[in-house]
């Protein structure tokens, strides 16, 4: 529960800035017996993060000047189940 609270405060500080390009978005996935959360960076030299179940960041699956994250979890979109749209930037 005291992630979703988390999750909710994040997606609002998102709409409370100007629109991203491309639109923010979040999603949920099965990773590593866990739910995770993915979050969309506003551009492609940014991170796009990925959140555990306690709302921690636990890396950057991509982006990044090389496209590549982090260097952590380098098998998520193998191993990654599940993908749920959260929350999508209509504005």
């Amino acid at each position: 529960m005291i992630c979703l609270k988390v999750l909710l405060k994040k997606i609002k500080a998102l709409q409370n800035q100007p629109k991203q390009n491309p639109a923010a978005s979040v999603y949920q996935y099965q990773y590593a017996g866990t739910t995770v959360y993915y979050f969309t960076a506003d551009c492609c030299d940014q991170y796009n993060y990925l959140y555990d179940s306690k709302c921690a960041v636990v890396c950057a699956p991509d982006g990044g000047i090389t496209g590549h994250g982090d260097g952590r979890y380098n098998d998520f979109y193998e191993k990654a189940t599940g993908q749920k749209l959260i929350w999508h930037d209509l504005r």
